[in-house]
């Protein structure tokens, strides 16, 4: 324990992280729950010497507003399929991972260079690869013909060309683009957790269901699971607090439309909603800001109920 006669050094030290976490996150958050209960509150209005009456006028706008169900309902989606999906494929990956010997290193690489990479920039690979390109299939090359290179791996299998982003394509289809995207791109840090845990297991478990002649399925199950329960729970609480905050994936596939061509904001999320009245042509912060809350509440309740699910389930 430090000595109180020179605690003083350790407030000095820890000062100018301190400062900066009480002006650029401690305030922001403080200033936004004030902003939100301020009724048709605007920066510009503010600095005009605008007065706002207290209340909960913006939470009923953004209610009210016509795309918020589509945003909420888009969230949900992408949260609910894709973390279920990408920590199931991480944990299955993990364990052949760890099971490999050569080559383990440069396989975990690979695996983890998505992570490291610009989420816009993959979303433009992702684009150009379910894209359909040429006069043929609506696309703005006249010269160039081609259904794209997914839709090229699927007509080897006898498979039809499917209009996957572009204009006229499904919200399915779309929805399906971004479900494989955000679950490609979740893998490698739920590798990662997963992978550690893995290697530190006590092997002596195993070596005990080998004696026994228990299967791999029934080992799997009973021993590789309860083992890496806290780490599961870990992917998940942060998987589904990343999922409702999925914005950037979206822009980097269908761009700032949020959707194909002529169905702009179709898939936009309530992190775009927050965005679009934060920075759109008539920015009303006060909206922007009730917005972030009710996010805000879905992310800590679902959160809390992870949590509790948790302690039934993990062994520590």
């Amino acid at each position: 324990m430090v000595d109180s006669k020179k605690q003083w050094k350790a407030w000095l030290y820890l000062s100018p992280v301190i400062i900066l976490t009480l002006v650029f996150t401690v305030w922001p958050i403080i200033n936004t729950v004030r902003i939100a209960f301020l009724n048709d509150y605007t920066l510009m209005g503010d600095a005009g010497g605008m007065t706002f009456s207290v209340g909960v006028k913006n939470f009923q706008k953004v209610i009210q507003y016509p795309d918020f169900l589509i945003c909420l309902k888009n969230t949900i989606l992408l949260t609910v399929i894709t973390v279920p999906i990408s920590t199931f494929l991480a944990l299955l990956i993990a364990v052949c991972l760890n099971s490999i010997k050569v080559l383990n290193k440069l396989l975990q690489t690979i695996y983890f260079l998505p992570y490291v990479t610009n989420t816009i920039a993959i979303g433009m690979v992702f684009a150009t690869m379910f894209s359909m390109v040429g006069s043929g299939f609506g696309g703005a090359d006249p010269y160039i013909s081609t259904a794209g290179i997914i839709n090229n791996i699927l007509g080897v299998f006898g498979i039809e060309p499917v209009n996957w982003v572009n204009a006229g394509s499904t919200y399915w289809a779309n929805m399906f683009v971004m479900i494989v995207y955000i679950v490609w791109n979740a893998l490698p840090f739920k590798i990662l957790i997963l992978l550690g845990g893995l290697q530190s297991v006590n092997k002596q478990y195993y070596e005990a269901a080998k004696v026994d002649g228990t299967s791999r399925v029934r080992t799997f199950f009973r021993i590789t699971v309860p083992m890496l329960s806290p780490m599961l729970a870990y992917v998940i609480i942060t998987g589904f607090i990343g999922g409702f905050k999925e914005y950037s994936s979206v822009v980097g596939v269908f761009g700032e439309g949020m959707g194909p061509a002529g169905t702009e904001g179709t898939l936009n999320t309530m992190v775009g909603f927050i965005n679009t009245n934060l920075m759109g042509k008539k920015p009303r912060e006060g909206i922007a800001s009730a917005g972030a809350l009710i996010l805000f509440v879905i992310i800590f309740a679902v959160t809390m109920l992870n949590m509790y699910v948790s302690k039934k389930r993990v062994h520590y």
